[in-house]
């Protein structure tokens, strides 16, 4: 069994309560795809693609947020392997979803910023959890 902090315990509950809201993106997505819901192509394919990373991110974070654990980082480095990913789960599929707003949107809005700050996020996550797990 794997022994969980108080902190990550809690973490991890809130974060599986998040994917109802992943689900509820599926099921604006599915009104997209079948016309219930208007949107150009770009939107549909920023849709689709933040529908996606939202929930491959959230699974990556639990697993990372769990390796964490097996690690020997301290404070902030250990925060930011076990959150990292955690945060471009927000960052990301937002930066998709917000730059695709609007009726008849062709084009990105300056929300696309968002992508960039959460691959940052990533990266930094997954580098210092590797970095963690391979140290000790």
């Amino acid at each position: 069994m794997i022994e969980l902090t108080d902190a990550a315990r809690t973490t991890a509950g809130i974060v599986a309560l998040t994917v109802v809201a992943v689900e509820s993106g599926g099921a604006f997505l599915l009104r997209v795809q079948t016309g219930g819901e208007p949107a150009t192509d770009f939107q549909r394919n920023f849709y689709r693609a933040g529908h996606a990373h939202a929930g491959v991110l959230v699974t990556l974070g639990l697993v990372c947020l769990l390796l964490g654990e097996a690690t020997t980082l301290t404070g902030f480095w250990r925060w930011l392997a076990q959150t990292g990913v955690l945060i471009a789960a927000i960052l990301m599929p937002a930066g998709f979803f917000f730059s695709a707003m609007g009726r008849g949107r062709e084009r990105p809005s300056r929300w696309v910023a968002l992508l960039g700050v959460g691959a940052f996020a990533l990266a930094a996550g997954v580098a210092t959890l590797g970095i963690g797990l391979l140290v000790g």
